[in-house]
């Protein structure tokens, strides 16, 4: 088995995990949604402590990377939260097209903060994805569609979490940036957590854990694909995210995607992939 074929087995059991994990969110029931994220996050600062502390290695980074680590903690815990809450709230398959939109928003912050510049295709990709977008949101002004502005909110501000890790990158040990931020989501939800702390059913507290390991999974594995290829060949595979939550959904809630979301699937895919052959064609 070639590097390219792993690669693309690593990504896919990625997309699969984070479809998991968003559905095991769901099945959880309506627990508060910082009770979820701080049990998810503990759960994760004892995996990538773990891998941290066998490497032996800081487990929170070097000292001139401090605000950046935070800054990445920060961005990402806003942006949990607001995944979290859409997955609640929403299909989950529509839930998880949305936050897909990131990659659209990473490329806006990187030209601005990390000085990386626009190609000539990402100005109109920009528009369209918007454009598709605005299909799954079916916007109305009124409180149904709450979910899928908090949904975009937090695509927003997992652009900039990821942002922050690309910047990162060759800094500290991918480790050592997981558990940072499981850590400060953590200690910030913890709090929250015990004011709005609801009583929990034994299997509430196993999907919970569940939520915690399958996440780790997730990252992780997303974490080695990029190892054994480029972010640009494979990265296009990020998106069967939204194709195993459907068959999830489908299969747990009997959940099926109206007309104008598939329309905006194939919009948000669509130019996606036109990217991803761009970059293809001009690397």
């Amino acid at each position: 088995m070639n590097n390219k074929t792993k690669a693309i087995i690593y990504m896919l059991g990625s997309s699969f995990f984070f479809a998991l994990m968003a559905a095991l969110v769901k099945l959880s029931g309506d627990l508060p949604t910082v009770q979820k994220i701080f049990c998810r996050n503990l759960v994760s600062c004892f995996v990538a402590g773990g891998i941290a502390i066998h490497h032996k290695k800081k487990l929170f980074g070097k000292r001139e990377n401090q605000k950046y680590l935070l800054l990445r903690s920060l961005l990402g815990t806003i942006g949990m939260i607001c995944y979290f809450y859409s997955i609640d709230h929403m299909l989950l398959s529509d839930s998880a097209m949305l936050n897909k939109i990131n990659p659209f928003f990473v490329s806006i912050l990187a030209c601005l903060f990390l000085k990386e510049k626009f190609s000539k295709i990402q100005i109109p990709a920009l528009i369209v994805a918007f454009i598709g977008a605005l299909f799954i949101i079916k916007p109305q002004f009124n409180l149904e569609m709450l979910p899928s502005i908090v949904a975009v909110v937090g695509a927003m501000f997992a652009a900039g979490a990821y942002t922050m890790v690309r910047f990162l990158g060759d800094k500290e040990e991918f480790y050592t940036i997981v558990f940072y931020f499981s850590f400060f989501s953590t200690a910030v939800t913890f709090p929250l957590t015990i004011m709005s702390y609801t009583p929990m059913s034994t299997t509430q507290i196993l999907l919970l854990i569940g939520i915690g390991i399958v996440a780790s999974a997730a990252q992780f594995t997303m974490t080695i694909a990029y190892r054994f290829a480029p972010a640009g060949e494979i990265s296009i595979l990020n998106y069967t995210n939204v194709l195993f939550a459907g068959i999830l959904g489908f299969i747990l809630w009997r959940n099926i995607p109206d007309f104008m979301s598939v329309i905006g699937y194939c919009l948000i895919i669509g130019v996606a992939f036109i990217i991803y052959k761009y970059n293809k064609v001009k690397g």
